[in-house]
C-alpha cells in the first residue's frame, strides 16, 4: 500500500529473509507458530488509516448504548448463560476487509466482530520481529492512539491481569497446548507471567478457584477467558470441577458472554459507511431473487466455520433454526498488497480495549491478514506463499 517500501521489500526478498522472520519468532516465543505468517506486514497510507479509526469510532459508537447493550441479552443462548457478566466489555475486536470504492479509494468494510480476546500478546512479538528483519523502526507503527511497543504492553498487562499479580491470573482455555492460536498463550506467559490452564485443571472450592503449583492451592482472582462454548460442548472429557455455568468469585476478561452479545448477532443494528447490509435470516419476509451478492454465515462459528459464499435458495429453505443465521451483502476485497507472487486481498483486525471506568473505546493494535484465496481462512490459502497472519504498521 505504500509503493516504495512495498517495492523495496518485493526487490530484496529471499527465502533466506523467512526463515530468519520464522527463527526470530522461536526465540522469543518458544516456538514457530502452528499456523501460517505472512512474508511481510502490510503498510497503511494515512488515508486508510483515518478511515479505519472513523469506522471503529463510528461502531463503537452504535454497540455501546444502553439500547444495544439491553438488546444484546437475547444473543446469549439460554444454556450458555454465564452469571456475573460485567456490565461493559473489555476487549472487542473488528474485522475488516479492504476494498476498493468506484473513485477508486481504499476503503474499510466490516466483516465480523467480537467482544472476545485475539493474539493481543503475539502480535506485539510479531510486530517487532518483522521490524527486526526488515529494518522498520521508522516505516510506520502497529500502535494507534499514541501507544509505542512498551506504553502498550503496560496497558495490556494491566487489562489482562487488572490489580492483582500475574500468578494469581490465568489464561484458560480447552486443550491450549493443542490450538493454533497457543503461540499468543506462550506470549502472554513469557511477557506477564501469566500462566495457561486447561479447563480440567481449574479447580473449585465453594464459589472459589484455585489451580495447583508446586504442591501447593494457588487462588486464581482473574480468569482471561479464551474457552469457545462451542468447543467446551464438544469436548465435555475438559469438564472436571467447574463447568463454566457456576457462579465464582474471580473475575472475568472477557465475560463469556460477551463472545455473543458482541458478535454476528450486532452486524443487523449498525448503520454506517463502513458496515454492509445485513439481516438475521429470520427476520427477512422476501430473500432477495438474486443471491450472488450475498453470504450466509451461522451467527456463533469461529475462524470463518460454516460460512456459505455460494448462497442457493435451496440452502436457505433447508436450515431449520433461521434466527442463527446472517445474511450478509458480499464484500469485494481489493488485492491491494503487490507481492512478488501477483496480488495479495488484506483484512485488518483493529483490536480495541474499553476502559471499565470511562467507558471510553481506545484502538490500540492490529492483527492483518493476507489472502490470495476465495476467503481469508487457512484453509482456502493451504500452499500459498505470501498469505496468512501479519500486522499492519500504519501511516499518519
Amino acid at each position: 500500500m505504500i509503493p516504495e517500501i512495498r517495492g523495496h521489500i518485493n526487490q530484496f526478498y529471499t527465502p533466506g529473509h523467512y526463515t530468519r522472520l520464522l527463527d526470530e519468532l522461536k526465540i522469543r516465543i518458544g516456538e514457530v507458530p502452528d499456523f501460517r505468517v505472512a512474508e511481510s506486514p502490510v503498510f497503511v497510507p494515512a488515508d486508510l488509516t483515518h478511515k479505519l479509526k472513523q469506522a471503529c469510532k463510528d461502531i463503537c459508537s452504535q454497540l455501546l448504548t444502553p439500547e444495544y447493550l439491553k438488546e444484546s441479552h437475547k444473543a446469549v443462548p439460554p444454556h450458555q448463560e454465564v452469571p456475573g457478566c460485567t456490565e461493559f466489555p473489555e476487549l472487542l475486536v473488528l474485522d475488516f476487509g479492504i476494498t476498493r470504492t468506484e473513485g477508486g479509494h481504499l476503503h474499510p468494510m466490516l466483516i465480523e466482530l467480537q467482544g472476545f480476546p485475539s493474539l493481543y500478546a503475539y502480535q506485539s512479538i510479531l510486530a517487532q520481529s518483522y521490524q527486526k528483519i526488515w529494518g522498520l523502526n521508522d516505516s510506520g507503527t502497529p500502535y494507534l492512539s499514541d501507544y509505542s511497543h512498551d506504553t502498550y504492553l503496560s496497558r495490556l498487562k494491566g487489562v489482562i491481569c487488572g490489580t492483582h499479580s500475574p500468578e494469581n491470573v490465568v489464561l484458560l482455555e480447552i486443550d491450549p497446548g493443542h490450538q493454533k492460536t497457543r503461540a499468543d498463550f506462550y506470549a502472554t506467559e513469557r511477557l506477564f507471567g501469566v500462566k495457561t490452564l486447561c479447563l480440567s485443571a481449574i479447580r473449585r472450592s465453594g464459589h472459589g478457584l484455585y489451580y495447583e503449583k508446586d504442591g501447593k492451592s494457588v487462588p486464581i482472582y482473574r480468569v482471561y477467558n479464551r474457552i469457545i462454548f462451542d468447543e467446551v460442548e464438544q469436548r465435555p472429557e475438559f469438564i472436571r470441577d467447574w463447568n463454566l455455568l457456576d457462579p465464582i468469585q474471580a473475575e472475568w476478561v472477557s465475560h463469556p458472554n460477551w463472545f455473543f452479545r458482541l458478535s454476528k448477532f450486532s452486524l443487523p443494528f449498525l448503520q454506517s459507511p463502513f458496515v454492509p447490509e445485513s439481516h438475521l435470516l429470520s427476520q427477512i419476509t422476501q430473500v432477495p431473487d438474486y443471491l450472488g451478492d450475498w453470504v450466509l454465515k451461522p451467527l456463533y462459528s469461529f475462524a470463518g466455520s460454516g460460512v456459505q459464499v455460494d448462497v442457493t435458495h435451496e440452502i436457505l429453505e433447508q436450515i431449520e433454526h433461521r434466527k442463527h443465521f446472517l445474511l450478509q451483502r458480499k464484500v469485494t476485497y481489493e488485492p491491494v498488497v503487490n507481492s512478488s507472487s501477483g496480488g495479495v486481498k488484506v483484512e485488518i483486525r483493529m483490536m480495541i480495549f474499553i476502559d471499565s471506568k470511562s467507558r471510553n473505546p481506545e484502538i490500540i493494535t492490529n492483527l492483518a491478514r493476507f489472502s490470495r484465496g476465495k476467503l481469508i481462512g487457512v484453509r482456502y490459502n493451504e500452499g500459498l506463499d505470501w498469505v496468512g497472519g501479519s500486522s499492519a504498521f500504519f501511516f499518519r
